[in-house]
This record gives structure tokens, C-alpha cells and sequence, in this order.
């Protein structure tokens, strides 16, 4: 993905997720500028750590003693627990001098257990604050250490390229040199000399599974950014098979048994069924419920959620055809149901008169 897109998905992430944003790309890419950005656009506060630079003291402290027991001064980076949300930036990652000091960051770039806080060895991060972090890739071009598996593992990964159209609109916006500008416009092969491939060895896990989840069911990515996304917590291979298998899902029609009986499963879906699909639906509904009428509480309800969701020709067309079936129309007649329903029936006794 291109900077500008990463954007995008970094907004959704730091916004709806306490998942933790890996930036990768190579140098002058953009991804400090872009983070900084980003932190702009959804009014964060802005924290930097250059781990590079860091030592294990710097990041969990000097002890003290209070009697008998033992603690550790917080870091004066560290945001406070009443401060403004803020967004910690973890740059350079992988430039540690020091192994304990990657040991010891470790804990921080993981996303907070259930009802659990964000840590850093005795210091607990307020839940408004979020954590990003940013590496060069470990493709031999940099001075790095290369990150285990276990450490990707708690990350979502987005790998930065150059793009010379979105280099173009930055360049422009920030008014650079004409010349300069119109160079790179007829030789944009000259923009960077970067390698693309990163090879982060991202392989699918069982958290790496639940990070999934919470992307799917809190974020909106675009379509075309979404295989990225996915690549940078399962890796590519299981990204592709998981999207291809949500795609032939998602195209067939939902049936009368899924809207009766899994409603809290399938609403989005069914909200966002186009209409020539949302038509099967309808139609194997109707026949369904003409054939079999009888119908317990939850799942009128579930009946009604549906039509509630509906545009308004379509629901219209749907109660037209429910109504035509008496045990159904009787039970579309109650007060309970009338925010729904009654608009449709109201539009069928103008057609009538």
C-alpha cells in the first residue's frame, strides 16, 4: 500500500482497535510524516520513542524503594492516566543496541488481554492512549535485527511502498521545487530505488486469528486494501483463502433460515445484500413461511428486523406479499411491530383505494 492508504488504515485501526499498527517500509517512504498525520486528523497527541536510542531504564524506569518494597519511577514519556488521548509511536523497533531493551518493549507492543490494561512492567497505559510502531525491513539493506515471530505475532502489519502518483500530490501540496517535480513526473523510476518485497514471515496463528476478528468486526477498510491488511496478521497465503472464502459466502443469497434463526449473525450482511440478491432472499422467505406460517417469538422478531432493514420499495413489496398470508398477517399486525410495519401498509391501502 501506498502512504495515503496506509493512512487510511491506520485511522480505522488506532480509532475502533487496541490492535497495534506495525509500519514497515523503507527509508524516506513517509511513515513517521504519515503516523504524525494521522495523529492529527483524529486529534491524538503525539508521543515518539526512538528506540534506537533507548535503554531498558528509559523505557520502564529507575527502581526506588518505599519501605520494603521495591518500584519504578515512570518514564517521563509515558502519557498520564487523565491526559488527552495519545498515540505512542515505537519507531525503530528493531534498531535496539540492547536485547533487553527489545525484551523489554516487547510487552508494550502487545494488544491488552481482555479487561486488561496495556503494560509496561509495573506501568499500566490508560485505555484512551494507543501504541504504533515502525521499522525499516529486515531485508539485509539496513542495520537491524530481524523480529522473532512471536513478537509479529501481536502486531498487524502494514508494508509501505513508493508510489510516485501519491509522492506527485504530497510534493505538490507542499509546494517542492517545480523542476523538481516535473523531473520525477518523466523519470519516476528515479523517485527511490527501493526494493518492494519484504518478506516478514507472517504465518497465521491463533492470535493472529483473533486480531482477524477484531478488524472484520470493528473496521472498514476499503475493498482493495483489505488482502493487504489481512496479509500483515495471517500471511498472504491464509489472507487470500480467508477473502476468497468470504466472497463466495457473501454473493449467495441468504435463505429463510437464516434470517429466522441466525439474525444476529447475518444482519450486516443482509443490510447490504444488492438488490437482486436481497430479491432471492425475499421471494425463498415468502415461500418458506406459505408453506410452514408457524413461527416462534424470536423468530418474528427476526422477521421484522429484516424487513426493517429493508429500502423502502422493497419492504413495501415484501409485507405486500406477507400480508397475503393470515397467520403471518396477524402476527405483522401488532402494536409492537408498528414502527415497521406500518408505513408499508399504510402505502398498500393507498395503492388499494
Amino acid at each position: 500500500m501506498n502512504i495515503e492508504q496506509m493512512k487510511t488504515v491506520l485511522k480505522e485501526i488506532l480509532t475502533k482497535t487496541d490492535l497495534t499498527p506495525c509500519v514497515v517500509g523503507h527509508r524516506g517512504v513517509g511513515k513517521t510524516a504519515g503516523i504524525i498525520q494521522v495523529c492529527r486528523e483524529i486529534s491524538h497527541g503525539y508521543v515518539p520513542l526512538r528506540l534506537g536510542q533507548m535503554e531498558v531504564g528509559d523505557l520502564v524506569g529507575i527502581p526506588y524503594r518505599d519501605g520494603e518494597t521495591m518500584h519504578w519511577s515512570r518514564p517521563g514519556w509515558w502519557p498520564k492516566d487523565d491526559a488527552a488521548p495519545a498515540v505512542v509511536h515505537c519507531d525503530e523497533l528493531n534498531r535496539a543496541q540492547q536485547e533487553d531493551t527489545l525484551q523489554a518493549i516487547f510487552q508494550f507492543v502487545e494488544p491488552p488481554s481482555e479487561g486488561q490494561q496495556r503494560a509496561l512492567h509495573t506501568h499500566k497505559l490508560a485505555p484512551q492512549h494507543r501504541v504504533v510502531v515502525a521499522i525499516n525491513p529486515p531485508d539485509g539493506s539496513y542495520q537491524v535485527a530481524p523480529l522473532d515471530r512471536a513478537l509479529l505475532d501481536r502486531m498487524v502489519v502494514l508494508q509501505v511502498e513508493t508510489d510516485a502518483q501519491c509522492w506527485s500530490q504530497h510534493a505538490h501540496k507542499a509546494d517542492f521545487d517545480l523542476q523538481v517535480r516535473q523531473f520525477i513526473a518523466a523519470n519516476q523510476q528515479l523517485l527511490s530505488t527501493n526494493i518492494s518485497s519484504f518478506d516478514m514471515q507472517i504465518e497465521p496463528s491463533e492470535r493472529a486469528w483473533e486480531m482477524v476478528s477484531k478488524l472484520k468486526k470493528s473496521c472498514r477498510f476499503p475493498k482493495e486494501l483489505e488482502m493487504e491488511v489481512y496479509s500483515g496478521v495471517i500471511g498472504r497465503e491464509a489472507a487470500v483463502s480467508f477473502l476468497q472464502w468470504c466472497a463466495e459466502r457473501h454473493q449467495r443469497p441468504l435463505v429463510a433460515d437464516d434470517i429466522l434463526n441466525r439474525w444476529n449473525e447475518i444482519a450486516e450482511k443482509a443490510e447490504q445484500q444488492r438488490d437482486d440478491i436481497q430479491a432471492a432472499t425475499m421471494s425463498d422467505l415468502v415461500t418458506t413461511l406459505q408453506n410452514n406460517p408457524r413461527i416462534n417469538t424470536t423468530q418474528q422478531d427476526n422477521l421484522v428486523a429484516y424487513i426493517a432493514v429493508l429500502p423502502r420499495d422493497m419492504r413495501f413489496g415484501l409485507v405486500k406479499s406477507l400480508l397475503r398470508i393470515p397467520a403471518i398477517a396477524d402476527i405483522l399486525c401488532q402494536d409492537k411491530y408498528d414502527e415497521v410495519i406500518l408505513e408499508a401498509i399504510r402505502r398498500i391501502s393507498q395503492n388499494v383505494a
